[in-house]
């Protein structure tokens, strides 16, 4: 198919991207497209994100901290100093006739311009919108990569869903099949899953479980702030020094202190030796933050607890009132039907 194909309708492009990273990329590869290409030369490219406009000029200035190809263009000129993409204040300075691609924040169609522009371009069969890589649960842009029918408008009504929906894996993650060639290689006794939704991290632990059953690989999920333990073959020394190796502990008693390094020796120290034993010294500070919250304390428990493990009610005569702790660091206190206390 000709790249001119889809804007002979007077097709439109919506490309909804983060601000960052990925924006900047994108714009380099459609700017250099479109100059080997001189039949689209009269489709003009814009990208409608105020941040990315301010970052531009950081990815303008510190071209030496960029890769070998980039550090190459430079020398005739500057790659982010694009000659066929223009920046799209607001949608009002936005001329909508004839074809043209937009690329617009945030990624998720959830508000702002991309979301504005998506609702003027989604009736349209002639039109389409591109999702370059991974986004949100709950986001606009997730919906509509299934295709539904119809889609709800910001106003609360409903509208066709007939733009032409693609999907490009255009991310800095790995995959499945580059994380799993990965592990492969390494093969670690252990593997732990993180910064990802829970069904899709439940996928990806299902597969790798599969992937390693014939091998003692120890593949774990955890919640947010939940504890892991691992254990290593290899052994270590360190010395305990001061009020700590006043007493030699019995087998399997857990020695608590600081273990400190200096040069190639790790010595662990009761946290009052610190200062005499090493340049170093300690410090406890204490904050409490009072935040706005209208909402029912106990409701806010339960959400946390499905967060985080090690949410306890704590009684009323220590807390003076309502309260719990959070793996036992910050405790959240009810003070006002509109405040709460965190310290």
């Amino acid at each position: 198919m000709s790249s001119t194909q889809p804007f002979l309708k007077g097709a439109v492009v919506l490309i909804p991207a983060f601000a960052l990273g990925r924006a900047q990329e994108l714009l380099l590869i459609l700017d250099e497209y479109w100059s080997n290409h001189p039949e689209l030369h009269n489709i003009p490219i814009y990208y409608a994100s105020p941040l990315a406009k301010r970052c531009m000029a950081v990815y303008q200035t510190y071209i030496n901290s960029m890769n070998e190809r980039i550090r190459n263009q430079f020398a005739n000129s500057n790659p982010f100093d694009f000659k066929h993409i223009s920046p799209l204040k607001s949608i009002e300075n936005f001329n909508d006739v004839g074809p043209s691609v937009v690329m617009a924040s945030p990624s998720g169609l959830q508000s702002g311009l991309s979301r504005q522009l998506f609702e003027m371009w989604c009736s349209e069969k002639k039109n389409a919108c591109v999702i370059p890589g991974y986004v949100m649960e709950g986001t606009l842009a997730k919906t509509i990569i299934n295709e539904p029918k119809e889609v709800t408008l910001m106003n609360g009504l409903t509208a066709p869903l007939n733009m032409q929906i693609h999907y490009i894996s255009f991310s800095a993650y790995a995959d499945f099949a580059q994380s799993s060639t990965f592990l492969k290689e390494l093969m670690p006794p252990n593997i732990i899953l993180v910064h990802g939704e829970a069904n899709e991290m439940g996928r990806l632990k299902q597969k790798l479980i599969t992937q390693f059953a014939d091998r003692n690989t120890k593949i774990i999920s955890p919640k947010n702030c939940q504890s892991v333990y691992m254990y290593f073959n290899s052994e270590k020394m360190e010395k305990t020094i001061g009020r700590l190796a006043e007493k030699t502990p019995e087998v399997g008693e857990i020695v608590s202190g600081l273990l400190v390094k200096k040069a190639f020796t790790y010595q662990i120290m009761a946290p009052d030796d610190l200062h005499v034993f090493s340049q170093l010294s300690t410090a406890n500070i204490s904050q409490r933050i009072t935040v706005a919250y209208s909402g029912a304390f106990g409701v806010l428990k339960h959400r946390l607890k499905q967060m985080f493990e090690g949410v306890e009610s704590l009684p009323d005569e220590e807390s003076e009132g309502p309260a719990f702790r959070v793996h036992e660091w910050l405790t959240v206190k009810y003070e006002s039907e509109k405040h709460i206390s965190l310290h």
